[in-house]
């Protein structure tokens, strides 16, 4: 059974600094039997970066929708997993305005970072909280899950300008701030994207030498730097812009 210091170990053994911003994106069943559940795993990341900034998915673009339209910042639950909801619901942590993509941020300058999303009309826009995670060097660690996983090649499709990969058309959404105010925020949505062809990325990043691998827990872990993610994505697809919009491999000589 795993203890909240055998979970700072691992994250100390993958390369992981007490000062780095940490988007992480999991699988809590992959990690294994631990002491308090989820809460031994959320205790370690909070406590190990102590002067840094831990990030988790706060979605809800299974249910916001033209039909449900209002996203509630402090009420609204997550739909992406066990973890990123009792983040939500903990002390401390902050969540961005955005309805349907917002980020969960507890640490240094969380408020601060999660600030401004609601300007924005689409799901991870190069300004939003995504393309902050780039701009401070942050790192993405994948915790038995994939690349199929990363929010952030979405984000990096936006910086990049594919065509056809958003709704032409915007949804009427509102937001509930936590002080009960209630702005709107027209978004448009995902159209033509299908995150599981990102998952071909993994053996060009191998062979780029920029992943790391180790455990958390049980959980086969991966880490990469979110600079290496938009520098090695938009050489991609400056190559071919429609590069997920099937399961292709990447060409070797593209490695």
């Amino acid at each position: 059974m795993y203890t909240k210091q055998d979970i700072m170990n691992d994250m100390e053994h993958l390369g992981i600094l007490p000062s780095d911003t940490v988007l992480v994106h999991s699988s809590l069943k992959s990690i294994g039997a631990t002491e308090n559940g989820a809460d031994t795993v959320l205790d370690a990341f909070c406590g190990y970066l102590n002067s840094g900034l831990l990030v988790m998915p706060g979605h809800t673009w299974d249910y916001i929708n033209a039909q449900n339209p209002e996203f509630d910042v402090m009420e609204s639950p997550v739909c992406v997993g066990v973890m990123p909801e009792l983040f939500r619901k903990r002390k401390g942590v902050y969540r961005s305005l955005h309805p349907t993509h917002s980020l969960l941020a507890y640490g240094h300058d969380a408020e601060q970072f999660v600030s401004g999303d609601e300007k924005f009309d689409t799901p991870c826009a190069p300004d939003s909280c995504y393309g902050k995670l780039e701009k401070r060097d942050g790192k993405v660690v994948f915790i038995g899950v994939n690349f199929m996983k990363c929010t952030l090649v979405h984000c990096i499709e936006e910086v990049a300008n594919v065509p056809g990969r958003l709704t032409d058309t915007w949804e009427q959404l509102r937001v509930k701030k936590a002080d009960g105010e209630v702005i709107p925020v027209p978004s448009r949505r995902h159209d033509h994207s299908n995150s599981d062809y990102f998952e071909k990325l993994e053996p060009v990043f191998e062979y780029r030498n920029v992943l790391t691998r180790g455990k958390i827990g049980d959980a086969n872990t991966i880490v990469c730097k979110i600079q290496d993610l938009f520098r090695i994505t938009l050489e991609l697809l400056k190559k071919n812009p429609r590069l997920f919009d099937d399961d292709k491999p990447v060409p070797k000589e593209w490695f």
